[in-house]
């Protein structure tokens, strides 16, 4: 598991939730690494606590402000679990019993030792992002 992912540095992940719903909304994997590397420069849209952030994504034909957010659990250069996201026009926001609730979830994902990550991952609880594959 020491192998980063291509491009950015640093291990990508996306939980089964996550992944299947960027996938209705046409966001790919290389999508996902852009937002990490911006993140890695300092772009980063809000940082709730307890390594919770959110950042923006915009997508084909709409702005970020119009587009997608997304929530991860963020470990700069090290480590990042995309969690949840949403259309702008979905909700505003997660309320604060979801951001305590995604805070200890990120704080279990940023733990997880190598062998811990490669069981979620041969069990499909995590799915790494890796934008080379089709």
């Amino acid at each position: 598991m020491n192998r980063k992912t291509k491009g950015v540095g640093m291990l990508i992940f996306k939980t089964k939730w996550f992944h299947k719903w960027a996938a209705r909304e046409g966001i790919s994997d290389r999508i996902l690494e852009n937002a990490i590397t911006e993140m890695n420069q300092g772009l980063i849209d809000a940082n709730l606590g307890g390594n919770v952030y959110k950042k923006r994504i915009g997508l084909s034909g709409r702005g970020k402000s119009s587009s997608i957010r997304t929530l991860l659990a963020f470990e700069e250069g090290e480590r990042a679990f995309f969690i949840y996201g949403f259309a702008k026009n979905e909700r505003d926001n997660i309320n604060e019993q979801e951001l305590k609730a995604l805070k200890v979830y990120a704080r279990e994902l940023l733990g997880y030792s190598n062998v811990a990550l490669e069981k979620a991952i041969k069990t499909k609880i995590l799915i790494k992002v890796n934008s080379n594959e089709p």
